[in-house]
């Protein structure tokens, strides 16, 4: 089981957020990434939207990073820990340019990338950003497609709905052979699409205990090709809803209980997961996290590494 890093103070979700971290500075929140980074923690992580309507910021919160600009930054003060986005709404962006995006931070990191990418919830934001809320799907199959040929190809050539490509070079390719790409998502589509395109699996709402039923419709896909599927589930998300809605999950809360955590990773492995985050019990302040971190490089790291 690997263990990620939320970067705090990229996002201000009630359900996941904590008060002190609004008061964070840039310094600050930096210095928590460098030390993930010689801690030992997996992936640093945060999630993304472009621009809130005023309805859902008291669940949502309208403060976020641009992924791909602030894992450029954190690829900077750090050498080890992967970039992974939670997640990067796809349709919202030109796929050429993200495959741009991700390819340079990839190149410039030593091939650390790692996105999340999901269809999207918020219809709000589509409209606002001028993008069609109903063809979402298809445009994620599109983009999905187009950007592992540009990463890939020599001779890039693409003819779709939503963006098409000829007679061009793109350069520099990812570091990485393949940049493993997981899917956010429970939808059936979202299932399929994971079987056809990624390397894993990030469910928000499916039940823990319908993971392995999951991954058999994903593993079902006739594109499917044998490759290994990751899955990757917070804990905290267990107390979050499809709208950012408070559930109150008793087994999202974070605790200083070791023998409590390691359970419930051993209770994930046996489900498939292979990547999370230890929930964070109330803090009050950067300190108090930072003791935190060390608290799970030393008590839960080493003894989840084998599940």
């Amino acid at each position: 089981m690997r263990i990620n890093f939320a970067v705090p103070n990229c996002m201000r979700v009630a359900a996941m957020s904590q008060p002190w971290e609004a008061d964070m500075t840039t310094a600050q929140m930096l210095e928590t990434v460098k030390l993930a980074d010689d801690l030992g923690f997996y992936a640093a992580m945060l999630g993304e939207h472009f621009i809130v309507p005023n309805e859902h910021i008291p669940l949502s919160g309208d403060h976020y990073l641009h992924t791909t600009v602030a894992l450029g930054v954190i690829a900077g003060h750090t050498s080890r820990i992967r970039l992974k986005s939670s997640v990067t709404v796809l349709p919202l962006q030109n796929p050429i340019v993200q495959a741009k995006a991700w390819s340079t931070l990839d190149w410039l990191s030593g091939g650390r990338c790692a996105p999340i990418f999901g269809v999207g919830w918020l219809k709000e934001e589509f409209d606002m950003l001028n993008v069609d809320f109903h063809k979402r799907g298809k445009m994620c199959d599109e983009y999905l497609e187009a950007m592992r040929i540009l990463w890939t190809e020599d001779k890039p050539k693409f003819n779709g709905e939503f963006t098409a490509f000829e007679n061009a070079s793109f350069a520099p390719k990812p570091t990485q052979k393949r940049v493993p790409i997981m899917l956010g998502g429970d939808a059936a589509p979202v299932l399929k699409r994971v079987g056809k395109y990624a390397d894993g699996w990030s469910p928000f709402q499916t039940p823990p205990e319908k993971f392995v039923e999951s991954m058999d419709i994903i593993k079902s896909q006739p594109e499917y090709d044998g490759r290994h599927i990751d899955i990757f589930f917070a804990l905290e998300m267990l107390n979050v809803g499809s709208h950012h809605e408070i559930k109150g999950d008793d087994r999202a809360k974070g605790a200083w209980d070791s023998a409590k955590i390691i359970d419930q990773c051993g209770w994930l492995a046996e489900l498939g997961v292979t990547e999370t985050i230890v929930p964070r019990p109330p803090l009050d302040g950067v300190d108090a996290y930072k003791d935190h971190m060390h608290w799970v490089a030393s008590e839960i790291i080493p003894k989840v590494a084998g599940l």
